[in-house]
């Protein structure tokens, strides 16, 4: 744990390596694209290769695919307690995606004109949902059924196969529940090449959604342009800003809800105007932390991901998340909501003490799939807008057009394009 105080000389300097990280690691980024160039290549026989090689998996192209038999089994195995909390999750995910879906409009900004947009849904979409340290039933929903929810024709679902070629029960049953039409057990880099570039058995989809790892996130971004993208989703990571009104096992154990999801990359980072609440959660963190199951996981991060900073005021608190841009932004104070409305970049914002986190990773509504990196500045998280294209509608009467070709034709002229300002030239003869 790093323990930061404003006021101390190097303040500055000790942000900088919290604030300028990336979601990318160019170390990976040669390694990847080799992968991607042979699934784009070789195809099927390139998928069995890696399908063997990263996630020690026999299978034959046949075996890709997930049968309708095997998502029976699933739902047969599953406990009706799991099942009711996956129902009620798509639910209340395909809830908040139905106050967003985008509707046609237009309006006449001139007398003769008619501007507006129209929307329609994707035709096949491709969702990476990690599955390698723990199965993200959870994603299934947060991606597929808001899919579902936009009308996409064809929902594809790539996840990891674990050693035995097999996909977890709860993954097949939330993926039945979010309305997703196809499912490959296909892992990492190359799920990812078999969704952009697709193969002799996988079709390639026009966008791909969903987080992964570091080696995800620089598959995504390299076939960008083969598909369209959400956004980038690397390793998790939370900032909580607190005031003396916090309850430091609330905290801790939200930064550690973080800390647990795998990769040693992520980060829990406290933004405190409250020099005691500073050492209490340092107790809470190390009391907690040695009662959970992932603790290998857990200790990477508590040992360089942590951070807690004590801040002059609430003012400068938000300052920091707003150029921390976290991809969840818990805010504890007396006040919450005051505090959020300075806060200008982040994923996902949860206001005050009876909003954890994880409320929005499995049941709130808006998607979990969120920035990391910084790339909150620059990116939102993943909506049902998303899923659509959408077309700009423009309608001119003879009489509107008339009235506007001169300008047209001067445009024309200035940037040496004769053959458009004669289309709309011939018009007025």
């Amino acid at each position: 744990m790093q323990v930061i105080r404003y006021g101390e000389a190097n303040f500055a300097q000790q942000l900088a390596p919290l604030m300028d990280r990336t979601a990318f690691d160019p170390e990976i980024e040669k390694s990847v694209a080799a992968i991607l160039h042979r699934v784009r290549t070789e195809g099927d026989a390139a998928l069995v290769e890696f399908a063997k090689t990263f996630d020690r998996a026999e299978l034959t192209p046949a075996q890709f695919r997930v049968t309708d038999a095997e998502i029976v089994d699933a739902r047969a195995e599953l406990d009706s307690r799991t099942k009711r909390a996956i129902r009620d999750a798509v639910r209340q995910v395909k809830d908040f995606a139905a106050q967003r879906i985008p509707k046609p409009w237009s309006f006449s900004p001139r007398p003769g004109v008619i501007a507006g947009e129209r929307f329609a849904p994707l035709d096949r979409i491709g969702a990476y949902i990690p599955g390698g340290t723990a199965p993200l039933i959870s994603t299934v929903i947060h991606t597929c059924a808001i899919a579902a929810a936009a009308g996409v024709k064809e929902i594809v679902m790539v996840t990891p196969p674990g050693p035995n070629g097999k996909v977890h029960p709860a993954m097949l049953y939330a993926a039945l529940r979010a309305g997703v039409t196809e499912i490959y057990r296909l892992g990492g880099v190359y799920g990812i090449g078999a969704l952009a570039f697709g193969t002799e058995t996988v079709r390639k989809v026009e966008k791909i959604v969903g987080p992964g790892n570091a080696y995800v996130t620089a598959a995504k971004r390299q076939v960008y342009g083969y598909v369209a993208l959400d956004l980038v989703a690397g390793p998790s990571e939370i900032m909580i800003v607190a005031d003396e009104t916090a309850e430091a096992r609330f905290v801790a154990a939200d930064m550690l809800s973080q800390a647990e999801h795998g990769s040693g990359r992520e980060q829990a980072v406290l933004v405190t105007t409250s020099e005691a609440l500073i050492a209490d959660v340092q107790r809470e963190l190390a009391a907690q932390a040695a009662k959970l199951g992932r603790s290998e996981c857990v200790a990477k991060v508590l040992d360089q991901g942590v951070f807690l900073i004590l801040a002059k005021d609430l003012e400068q608190a938000a300052e920091l998340a707003s150029t921390y841009a976290p991809e969840h932004l818990e805010i504890h104070t007396a006040q919450p909501g005051r505090v959020a409305k300075n806060v200008t970049a982040a994923g996902a914002i949860f206001l005050g003490p009876w909003t954890p986190e994880p409320a929005g990773d499995f049941v709130a509504g808006p998607s979990h799939v969120l920035p990391t990196g910084g790339a909150g500045r620059y990116f939102s998280g993943l909506t049902v807008e998303q899923f659509f294209r959408r077309m700009s509608v423009i309608n001119y009467r003879k009489a509107a057009l008339l009235r506007e070709v001169d300008n047209i034709v001067t445009f024309a002229e200035n940037e040496g394009l004769d053959a458009h300002g004669r289309s709309a030239a011939i018009r007025a003869e």
